[in-house]
């Protein structure tokens, strides 16, 4: 018996399927009560259980959850930059996951932060790096602020703004 996808997760699929064979951006038409709110989301795509593109906004940028994931879920399949655009004949190998984010509210201490309890936001000025809670091989906060600082461009001697958010991830 095949695995249950939630539908949250089967949106961001049948988006890159959508987008990558027909060039088309997927109009949901039935929004689950979880799809019709605001939130920012993450999509991440993978690849045989490897990463192959994550893309995300922890501030809602669109009208509902649903449009947030599409738009995320085609930026994760053609923009990430760390990853060339999936192509068609990667789609059958494709799993996506969508993490919804609460609100980010700031913290005063990283005695207040848990990696697999909460995502970290590092800010300075205008560069701000993020990390969603509870991946594999980032088991403490030092670890997960030092790979936001990277990816902001932040060296550690810089003063740092620090905020947590939680997730619910959909499969």
């Amino acid at each position: 018996m095949a695995e249950q996808i939630h539908p949250i997760a089967k949106l961001a699929k049948e988006a890159v399927e959508s987008y990558i064979c027909r060039g088309e951006v997927l109009r949901p038409k039935e929004l689950s009560a979880e799809m019709k709110g605001r939130a920012g989301v993450f999509v991440s795509i993978k690849k045989h259980g490897e990463l192959r593109g994550c893309i995300g906004t922890f501030i809602p940028a669109r009208q509902n959850i649903a449009e947030e994931i599409v738009t995320n879920t085609i930026s994760a399949a053609t923009q990430d930059p760390r990853f060339t655009p999936v192509e068609a004949s990667e789609l059958d190998d494709l799993e996506c996951s969508v993490d919804v984010l609460t609100e980010p509210e700031p913290v005063q201490s990283v005695d207040q932060l848990d990696p697999k309890e909460f995502g970290v936001i590092v800010e300075c000025g205008f560069r701000r790096g993020l990390l969603l809670p509870d991946l594999e091989g980032v088991d403490s906060v030092e670890e997960q602020i030092r790979i936001c600082r990277a990816k902001a461009g932040i060296s550690a001697e810089e003063p740092i703004k620090l905020y947590r958010f939680r997730v619910k991830r959909f499969i």
